[in-house]
């Protein structure tokens, strides 16, 4: 059996029905093994992986040397494995550089997105759901026999063994969706999700990690630490991300440009880091200088009659 997946035919960047599965066949998997692999990844990535406990999830980031985000990920454990969610786009780019490191340690890495099927759960019948099929879902974190349920405030990411998940959805009798309709509530959240286009571009605060508790600044050593920490203490951030609705005629992706408009005209604003679109409406996250207001007038690039407004994040950008 093959599980169907369908596109959304309501406006799903407006409003949503009382469940929504998504499949997010656009999220990868890597799997962390080995006597050292967890100690291992807390050297590399900016989340105190030592203590992530078993019923937790974390955001983080994987850095180069110079403190760019080479990917930005969830990662959680079941058992010994360490495991990290994170865009195909970027798995692709982030594991051979993880690899090329992990050759010195007792820890193995292994692209296992194939294994799984990874669903967006979503809505005001979403805890329903997942408790019907899955148990007890109170945890941030939780192990069930067919895979794993992170819970995210209302929303429900499932990471689950092909052959159950392709059951759960048969048996439910609910109407699969593609991704864009979990992308968009992932954009209402500010989250962000680097995808392959942006890999390499942002120190982790221009993307608003330290907002979500995707940095510790107290675990010690890892790549692209000094840079990080100095962006922290020294100052001299001038990004960060923003979420935008608004409207186009042109199709847009992570490649496409946006404009601010100045005293002398518009210029070159900020990059997309996600999007989604129904029709002409858009939604997206995207990176644009801190000092932005939110009334600033914004439009995609190469089309003068779109146009584009600032959403209040729904998380404060103030360091405490």
């Amino acid at each position: 059996m093959t599980i169907s997946v369908n596109q959304p035919d309501w406006d799903f960047i407006a409003t949503s029905p009382a469940l929504v599965l998504s499949s997010l066949t656009h999220m990868g998997l890597i799997e962390i093994t080995g006597e050292q692999g967890r100690s291992f990844i807390h050297g590399q990535v900016t989340t105190d992986i030592s203590s992530l406990t078993a019923d937790q999830w974390k955001w983080g980031a994987h850095c180069d040397p110079k403190g760019k985000m080479l990917a930005s990920f969830r990662t959680f454990a079941i058992g010994d494995s360490l495991f990290m969610l994170l865009p195909k786009s970027t798995l692709s780019l982030d594991l051979p550089q993880l690899q090329k490191y992990a050759v010195f340690s007792k820890a193995e890495l292994a692209d296992v997105s194939n294994d799984y099927q990874i669903i967006g759960i979503a809505g005001t019948a979403a805890q329903a759901f997942v408790t019907e099929h899955f148990g007890d879902v109170s945890q941030a974190l939780n192990l069930v026999d067919q895979g794993v349920i992170i819970r995210d405030d209302e929303r429900f990411i499932a990471i689950i063994h092909n052959a159950a998940a392709e059951t759960i959805i048969s048996q439910s009798e609910q109407t699969l969706f593609d991704a864009s309709t979990w992308q968009a509530l992932e954009i209402k959240a500010g989250y962000p999700n680097i995808d392959a286009a942006h890999s390499g571009q942002y120190v982790p605060q221009m993307c608003n990690l330290q907002a979500i508790n995707g940095i510790s600044f107290t675990k010690g050593c890892y790549m692209g630490q000094e840079t990080i920490a100095r962006m922290k203490y020294r100052g001299g951030n001038k990004r960060a991300l923003y979420i935008l609705s608004g409207t186009t005629s042109k199709t847009i992706s992570t490649d496409t440009q946006l404009e601010i408009a100045l005293e002398d005209g518009f210029r070159r604003g900020g990059n997309i880091i996600e999007c989604v679109q129904y029709g002409d409406k858009v939604l997206l996250t995207a990176v644009l200088p801190n000092d932005t207001e939110n009334g600033a007038q914004l439009r995609v690039a190469e089309d003068e009659s779109s146009q584009l407004s600032i959403i209040e994040l729904p998380y404060s950008l103030i360091d405490e």
